[in-house]
């Protein structure tokens, strides 16, 4: 089991969620966050997107690669395009029913 944690541009999410929900992934958080830059004057803050998808091993690769195709703005948007991060999840816990692991997701 892995986190896939995503940070993006806002602008991106209606895009990345169809790319998911092509890829069958339906459920995740959705984090309102800042991202810090380098700009012309120094360190900037610009409005984020932050995605935290809980995916078994053989849901990995089609949702990081969603994310990936779906993410991207042209050259001319981007303050940065984002990033994506994978953990490792130990263990995970449905509050209603009380499963464990993999059936938990």
């Amino acid at each position: 089991m892995k986190l896939v944690t995503a940070v993006l541009a806002p602008e991106r999410l209606d895009a990345v969620a169809a790319a998911l929900g092509e890829a069958e992934v339906f459920r995740m958080t959705v984090t309102e966050c800042r991202g810090v830059f380098r700009g012309p004057g120094g360190p900037e803050l610009a409005p984020k997107v932050r995605l935290e998808i809980a995916v078994n091993e053989n849901f990995v690769k089609p949702t990081v690669d969603a994310i990936t195709r779906a993410g991207q703005l042209s050259a001319e948007e981007a303050s940065g395009f984002g990033k994506i991060f994978l953990t490792e999840l130990l263990d995970v816990v449905r509050i209603r029913t009380g499963e464990r692991g993999p059936d938990a997701i």
